[in-house]
């Protein structure tokens, strides 16, 4: 019998506004006890005004994921980061955990829950450019080339949901919303 929570992994490329798609859906749901968000492991430090995550030397999170320590993990943009074991017992006991992932981790997130839906955040060119060059982690010729190299399509057999993100924050938020309370009220 397959479990009965699921992990809700989001993705999409840079700048479509996935952090705040979350926090949004976060903020909506905080008082639900089947429902987290995962904080997830990344070796770089956090900042505070973006992605809120541990961060972790590239040595603790070797040795961490050495011991098992992760339910999932990979690597991208020379940073490791990794989705810590505890939730896979969440998911197992009727959670419903929401976490932001990676594309090239989806076979690894099936592997590690049972089920799994992928939400696919969106967002035109010209916006993610400019979430992009407002962030300020990169010059100009590094949004072009990342921009160049992304994609928006999720490949492989999954459950994927699409949600455009080039509106406002609330029209994704409340369509992420949906999808988690559609999730909660899963046998």
């Amino acid at each position: 019998m397959a479990e009965p929570g699921r992990i809700i992994v989001v993705v999409g490329p840079s700048g479509a506004g996935k952090d705040s798609v979350i926090n949004y859906a976060a903020a909506a749901l905080r008082s639900h006890p089947r429902f987290a968000v995962v904080r997830r492991v990344i070796t770089r430090p956090s900042d505070h005004d973006s992605e809120i995550h541990d961060a972790m030397t590239p040595d603790a999170f070797a040795a961490k994921k050495a011991a098992g320590g992760f339910a999932v993990s990979w690597s991208a943009h020379d940073l490791d980061y990794g989705i810590p074991a505890e939730h896979r017992t969440f998911v197992a006991n009727g959670g419903v955990a929401l976490c932001n992932g990676s594309r090239k981790a989806l076979d690894d997130f099936r592997a590690a829950f049972a089920r799994l839906t992928v939400v696919n955040i969106t967002a035109r060119p010209e916006i993610l450019a400019a979430r992009l060059a407002a962030r300020g982690r990169e010059s100009a010729d590094q949004i072009t080339a990342r921009l160049a190299r992304s994609t928006m399509a999720v490949h492989g057999d999954f459950d994927v949901v699409t949600i455009d993100n080039s509106g406002t924050l609330e029209a994704a938020g409340e369509r992420l919303v949906a999808l988690i309370r559609d999730c909660l009220s899963e046998p």
